[in-house]
């Protein structure tokens, strides 16, 4: 959608010397976010700019019978054209998937309801005490059997869920990949007693394998899950990439291994078969080994050291290794830059070469 496009918004005010109501302008990007809008729409608001004169005010702001029912012609119009533009196949979260429905290990007794703050229209959340996936799913006849865990990030401090999370899993699930926001434990917000290695990686561990058990009621491949990570996300994110097994196997006596009750799941593989990491942080943490799942790499030129001049070691190690990997620096960016519907510079493409990556690496099978 041209986001700079204009909308004109009629409403009644007391008449100006011409007896026209006013009129007040906005762009696209600045309408409501209750608005069907999506990523890639091409609203047909040219035809607003039309001067439609559908309000007739007196200079007491009265307005006839005929004009209210022009007035609700309008709106039902309006409202219709809003929904023949949207995307039929515009994929939205489903319900929220908790990782431990019995209460995750180590949050015992933590029962304070998450925080939500708004900046600049955007949710950011804090005080997780219950790990959780937020699942879209693509249509079967668009399914690929690829599924991406996206950790947004926020300094293990809160989670910048938008523009590092549900973003991004919308754009994916829109062209066939399944995508699961992941909203994990933080462990250096205020008072915290979680730690990355700890809690936030058993969060996406067991995401994995959550995703897993579950791949064929999702219509998933199990060996095309991977994980996707921004900055304090993509720490968690490699860190799942580093330290996996392959599942729990039952004990010889016939009980399960860890987590009683829960066999299917627990035997699953918490190996992702593939790790995008966005701006990751702490890189210098960052290992190869000759069985890491290919990865791909994205920065920008602007960024600070560790993360724009460590992903280009990091891709160095993997390579010498030979475990596929791929490496985008983007001149003129910094930290932070996610996925926007307004970004309109290079960086904003990055999911397009992921896109790209994930079918040259065989991940993805149109139907």
């Amino acid at each position: 959608m041209n986001t700079n496009a204009k909308v004109f918004l009629f409403y009644c005010r007391k008449a100006g010397a011409d007896n026209r109501p006013e009129r007040e302008h906005r762009t696209a990007a600045s309408l409501p976010r209750f608005l069907p809008f999506r990523f890639g729409e091409r609203a047909a608001v040219g035809c607003f700019k039309s001067r439609w004169r559908l309000l007739r005010c007196d200079n007491s702001g009265a307005r006839s019978a005929s004009g209210t029912i022009k007035v609700l012609l309008f709106i039902f119009a309006f409202v219709a054209i809003l929904f023949l533009i949207s995307p039929a196949h515009a994929v939205e979260a489903g319900k929220e998937i908790l990782l431990w429905p019995n209460g995750a290990p180590g949050s015992e007794g933590k029962t304070g309801d998450e925080k939500v703050r708004i900046v600049n229209g955007e949710r950011v959340i804090s005080n997780i005490h219950k790990p959780s996936l937020a699942p879209y799913l693509s249509p079967a006849d668009k399914a690929t059997g690829c599924a991406v865990i996206v950790a947004p990030g926020g300094g293990h401090r809160e989670l910048w869920s938008d523009h590092e999370g549900h973003n991004v899993a919308r754009w994916l699930s829109d062209r066939g990949i399944a995508a699961f926001v992941l909203k994990y434990r933080l462990a250096r917000e205020t008072n915290s007693t979680y730690t990355v290695d700890d809690h936030a990686l058993a969060d996406m561990q067991r995401a994995l394998r959550l995703v897993r058990s579950r791949a064929s009621e999702w219509g998933i491949a199990t060996n095309r899950i991977g994980v996707m990570g921004f900055s304090a996300g993509g720490e968690v994110a490699f860190l799942a990439s580093q330290r996996f097994d392959s599942g729990s196997p039952l004990k010889p006596s016939g009980g399960e291994g860890r987590d009683e009750g829960e066999p299917a799941l627990n035997r699953q593989s918490a190996r992702p078969d593939f790790q995008a990491l966005i701006y990751p942080g702490r890189s210098q943490r960052i290992e190869s080994a000759t069985n890491s799942p290919p990865v791909f790499l994205v920065c920008g030129y602007n960024d600070r050291a560790d993360i724009s001049e460590g992903l280009a070691n990091v891709y160095l190690k993997f390579k010498q290794l030979k475990v596929p990997a791929e490496l985008h620096i983007y001149a003129g960016s910094g930290h932070g830059f996610g996925l926007r519907p307004n970004d309109t510079k290079p960086v904003a493409k990055w999911i397009e070469r992921f896109e790209e990556w994930l079918a040259d690496s065989g991940f993805l099978k149109r139907p």
